[in-house]
């Protein structure tokens, strides 16, 4: 009698098609390589029990979240060993890429062989392009489906591919715009035997407001930011935000942006604002300028455990309670250096929304995390 197959259903085979596609690591490098570094730092460089590496980062190794870490730092070829492995390690070119006592262009070199050329699709797209100016996002989409790479996948491929890109220090501002370098080009410019840090790496008017009865919040990201009076910097700054970097970012996941400002109902606007902030499918946060308010609504957004991106210009340090939260800084040190950077840091934004809104991402905020068994219901 002919054995019967357990029947699977349509979600899974999605995610089954999602995980065979998907050709590049499903992080940025920046994420994976700092899973190496605590490696590193743990154990010295040599080989570690996966057990007592996740006790020490104190999250629970059969995680999903964890699990995907360890696949893809293993995927940019950082770490040996995997979901299943006793010991996890780093791999010898890993190793350069966080060796503290290496200079900073052998660590500069692993990390652009590692994040770039090692990764089929992004070798590709780096060859293509190398010597040129960034392209629009949507020549970079088509040329990475030209190479193979599913639709489904192109965009964030590509988001991606930026992001590993201006992180490693191949993407510089030469003559007022973006440009990709070659590795030489970059690594030229460190020194051989210092120890200093690889590179880390205008606003339409808002006059459209939007009524309580369109807001859907499942296709709803709420900003968060300090908006100030009309003609503040503060509104200006949240209006550049806005309309030059965070509406491009989503328009490819069909979410429709609502700042506080655009909440044309009668009522209690505090009353408004926070039931956008605990049922919004997404929130975004801008940290800059420090301002109360929104670091009590980024609170309440921490306390929901729900999906959320911050954001802050890269001259403001941020406060001690949220520098546990990844975080995209802005550089608005003045025009010629945000303008040349604006593709690159939509990309940067867009890659961590997507991480965020991905089915099988757990949110961890510092409540979660010292609180897990913490729940806030509405």
């Amino acid at each position: 009698m002919a054995k019967r197959g357990r029947k699977k259903g349509p979600n899974s085979s999605r995610a089954s098609q999602s995980r065979q596609q998907r050709t590049f690591p499903a992080s940025t490098f920046e994420e994976a390589l700092e899973f190496a570094q605590k490696i590193y730092s743990i154990a010295g460089g040599q080989p570690v029990k996966r057990l007592t590496l996740f006790d020490q980062l104190g999250k629970s190794p059969e995680s999903g979240p964890s699990r995907q870490i360890i696949i893809n730092a293993g995927r940019y070829g950082l770490t040996k060993g995997g979901v299943a492995a006793d010991n996890i390690g780093l791999t010898e070119e890993g190793l350069a890429a966080v060796d503290e006592q290496a200079s900073s262009r052998e660590r500069a070199r692993a990390r652009i062989s590692l994040a770039i050329e090692r990764i089929e699709p992004f070798e590709k797209l780096y060859s293509k392009f190398v010597g040129n100016k960034l392209p629009a996002k949507a020549v970079l989409i088509d040329a990475a489906k030209e190479i193979g790479l599913d639709s489904k996948h192109a965009a964030e491929a590509v988001d991606t591919f930026i992001v590993n890109l201006r992180f490693v220090g191949l993407l510089k501002t030469l003559s007022g715009a973006e440009r990709i370098v070659s590795a030489d080009m970059s690594l030229d410019e460190l020194p051989a035997t210092s120890r200093s840090k690889t590179p880390p790496e205008l606003a339409p008017q808002r006059n459209n407001l939007i009524t309580t009865e369109q807001a859907q919040f499942e296709t709803t990201c709420f900003y968060i930011a300090p908006i100030g009076a009309d003609g503040s910097e503060a509104r200006k700054h949240s209006d550049l935000f806005l309309g030059s970097l965070v509406e491009p970012a989503l328009e490819e996941f069909g979410l429709r942006v609502l700042r506080a400002d655009s909440i044309d109902t009668p009522g209690v606007i505090t009353h408004q604002i926070i039931e956008y902030i605990v049922r919004s499918r997404l929130v975004i946060a801008d940290l800059s300028f420090h301002n109360p308010n929104v670091f009590y609504e980024l609170a309440l957004r921490h306390a929901m455990k729900l999906p959320i991106v911050q954001l802050i210009r890269a001259s403001e340090k941020l406060p001690f309670d949220v520098n546990q939260m990844r975080t995209i800084p802005i550089d608005t040190s003045d025009i010629y250096s945000l303008v040349p950077k604006i593709e690159s840091y939509r990309a940067e934004i867009a890659s961590h929304v997507r991480r965020a809104l991905d089915a099988n991402h757990i949110v961890e905020t510092p409540i979660s995390i010292y609180f897990p068994n913490m729940k806030v219901s509405v």
